[in-house]
């Protein structure tokens, strides 16, 4: 399995970003995806997850700002990220829940927002 992530970058306070995650290799099913995130000394959190019907679920940190979105036929997931503050600064992860259950984490990528 591999995830390759896209998106990252710097953007000034308010700004936008959107993410990209795409899984390949051998599997028969992916359950849900996700995007964490961890900023420096603090530990990795979740900010986002959406399953293979859809549903979704948010830090509360990021609701209402944050868009996670999928597309299954390319394997794909997506996380829009508007009004972005400097707290929003982190390393962003994908991850999927695949087969019968196991995970697997992209390699990270950079979320610098500063002005």
């Amino acid at each position: 399995v591999q995830l390759q992530a896209s998106g990252g970058g710097s953007v000034q306070p308010g700004g936008s970003l959107r993410l990209s995650c795409a899984a390949s290799g051998r599997f028969f099913s992916i359950n849900a995806m996700g995007w964490y995130r961890q900023a420096p000394g603090k530990q990795r959190e979740l900010v986002a997850i959406i399953t293979t019907g859809g549903n979704t679920n948010y830090a509360d940190s990021v609701k209402g700002r944050f868009t996670i979105s999928r597309d299954n036929a390319k394997n794909t997931v997506y996380l829009q990220m508007n009004s972005l503050k400097p707290e929003d600064t982190a390393v962003y992860y994908c991850q999927i829940n695949y087969n019968l259950g196991s995970n697997y984490w992209g390699q990270g990528t950079q979320v610098t927002v500063s002005s």
